[in-house]
């Protein structure tokens, strides 16, 4: 209460000075012509001191909450962006599962190669093992043709398919 008491002692405040500062920083000339949010309104027989500074205080409440509504803006924008980003990253994780997917069955068939290869050698191991000794046996004359028919039905693989007639007679 002292401090206004002081002021309406003071001869230094001019309230019609005041109100031309105010109406020089608004648009408006008047009092009326500033507008007033539409949550308020000025109360029937309010002092002029006392609407302004109502008007003032108000003022800076709404500019603050536009600001708050401001930065909300802002809140959904980088919200809208980190969900694009978050699409981003799920292409990205789709796309590598799908070329780990597809380095596994390349990977199955590499091993299924190598495993035939191994497999396809080792037949053909045994065919030459068995071609040698049939040669062997023809040459030193040990076996009928009738002996090297039965060991020719008892092959199998790659060594079932090959006869020792077919072996040119100079190599045998």
């Amino acid at each position: 209460m002292a401090s206004v008491e002081q002021l309406r002692r003071r001869e230094g405040v001019n309230l019609v000075q005041l109100e031309a500062d105010i109406a020089s920083v608004r648009t408006g000339s008047s009092i009326a012509s500033i507008s007033l949010p539409d949550y308020v309104e000025h109360t029937e027989g309010v002092t002029r001191v006392g609407a302004l500074s109502a008007e003032a205080v108000i003022r800076d409440y709404e500019s603050a909450a536009k600001e708050i509504e401001a930065m909300g803006t802002e809140l959904i924008d980088a919200a809208q962006k980190c969900e694009a980003l978050t699409v981003q990253v799920h292409d990205a994780i789709a796309f590598m599962r799908e070329t780990a997917a597809g380095y596994r069955d390349e990977g199955r068939k590499i091993f299924k190669r190598i495993e035939e290869c191994a497999l396809f050698t080792e037949d053909v191991r045994k065919t030459c093992e068995e071609v040698k000794r049939r040669m062997k046996d023809v040459s030193v004359g040990e076996s009928s043709n009738e002996e090297l028919a039965t060991q020719e039905r008892q092959l199998t693989g790659i060594a079932a398919k090959v006869s020792v007639y077919e072996i040119p007679a100079t190599e045998r």
